[in-house]
């Protein structure tokens, strides 16, 4: 017997949304994750494969961000800005921003995990940039952990030589 392990694609995310702000600064303003579990997403983002962390070249000061250097701004839409696939907003926020496969974006925001952000697709920025909600606990890590993965792996595909 497996154990079926929860997945942003087939499992809901309980309650409503928490209230974010519409526009820049985007966000979240309530349901807000605990430190521990915001250093956790953050240890989970920087031990992937080729990930260096640094300042977020387009968030709030003291978002940290999870960057593939060299990536030689693959194709549009699995970076946010640079070689910039994910961050993770301070603590007073939890939330982070990042690039999803295209695919995949509708079902993720539609299972309570994320929203687009409010400028997504516009002023020439990816349509697929989502901010995942901060995880409230252990279940939520899990999934918010699987999210990041997913946007690693679709910026380090696309960093592949075609």
């Amino acid at each position: 017997m497996t154990l079926q392990t929860k997945s942003y694609l087939d499992t809901r995310r309980a309650g409503p949304r928490p209230r974010t702000t519409p526009t820049n600064p985007h966000t979240q303003l309530d349901q807000n994750a605990p430190p521990d579990l915001q250093e956790r997403v953050f240890e989970i983002g920087r031990s992937l494969s080729g990930v260096a962390v640094g300042p977020s070249l387009v968030s709030v000061p003291g978002a940290r961000a999870f960057h593939l250097p060299g990536c030689g701004h693959a194709a549009h839409g699995a970076f946010m800005i640079q070689c910039e696939f994910a961050h993770l907003h301070p603590p007073r926020d939890g939330s982070l921003h990042m690039t999803l496969q295209p695919a995949i974006v509708e079902k993720v925001i539609e299972n309570g995990w994320a929203e687009l952000h409010p400028l997504a697709g516009r002023y020439g920025l990816p349509a697929n940039i989502v901010m995942v909600y901060g995880p409230r606990d252990e279940e939520e890590l899990a999934v918010v952990g699987d999210l990041i993965r997913a946007s690693h792996a679709f910026a380090a595909a696309e960093q592949q030589p075609r």
